[in-house]
């Protein structure tokens, strides 16, 4: 069985008689210890704080039975990792007009000994990336007057929170619908109207990070942490 928050999505499945419903990461309503197995495939770097990304693997683990397996996949911040480039890299310009779709779904390394399970964590890191800005003489305004980066796609990250966009390329504007703007380089007065551009939030994952996090957790084991085209993977056993 299988679930997603875009019910269009679900609805694809449904039409191809696949069992799927539309539910939150966050709270899937799935009686605790009933599965034998779980998957989620770029879902958890969709989350905006250490907090949030902790709880939906919680979540995935509560789930599963004693015993259970869990394969969880998110975005690597090294996009190149012991010399070879990613598939998301090589494919550089290789949409061929179709709609482009960032389906592969990192930068903070974890200090030994340390593992991001709380938001006082969160505090934490913020309060040290502001005395380090101030150190650098650099401007320390609040983080909500910041802005993100925006991605430009088929590249190197330069920033583990950022926003990735989505042009789509399936024809012309409905009536009615809304069209973004795409953010030029800072300092840069203009903008670009394309038809139409979304952009997504992504926590792009540093080595080690995923791992380090799904150790904070006692109710499961990490039987395995690998890296896979562009992504960070870990293999989890309920206890």
């Amino acid at each position: 069985v299988g679930c997603d928050r875009s019910k269009s999505l679900v609805d694809i499945c449904g039409e191809k008689n696949f069992q799927a419903f539309v539910c939150d990461a966050l709270s899937v309503p799935i009686r605790s210890g009933s599965c034998d197995a779980c998957i989620s495939i770029a879902v958890t770097h969709h989350f905006s704080t250490a907090e949030r990304r902790l709880a939906t693997i919680r979540e995935l683990a509560r789930l599963l039975r004693p015993g259970g397996t869990a394969l969880v996949y998110v975005w690597a911040m090294e996009q190149e990792y012991k010399n070879q480039k990613s598939k998301y890299l090589k494919e550089k310009n290789g949409s061929k007009g179709k709609e482009e779709e960032i389906n592969t779904d990192v930068a903070w390394r974890p200090h030994s000994g340390q593992v991001p399970d709380s938001s006082s964590q969160d505090s934490a890191r913020s309060d040290q990336l502001l005395h380090d800005l101030k150190v650098k003489g650099h401007d320390t305004k609040p983080v909500v007057d910041s802005r993100l980066p925006v991605h430009t796609n088929r590249t190197a990250f330069h920033s583990q929170d950022l926003l990735v966009p989505w042009h789509l390329k399936g024809g012309p504007k409905k009536k009615g619908e809304c069209v973004d703007t795409v953010l030029l380089p800072a300092g840069s007065k203009e903008s670009q109207e394309l038809s139409p551009v979304f952009h997504r939030y992504y926590h792009v994952f540093c080595e080690g990070e995923l791992e380090a996090m799904c150790r904070s957790l006692d109710c499961v084991r990490v039987q395995r942490s690998y890296y896979d085209q562009g992504n960070w993977c870990v293999v989890l056993e309920k206890l």
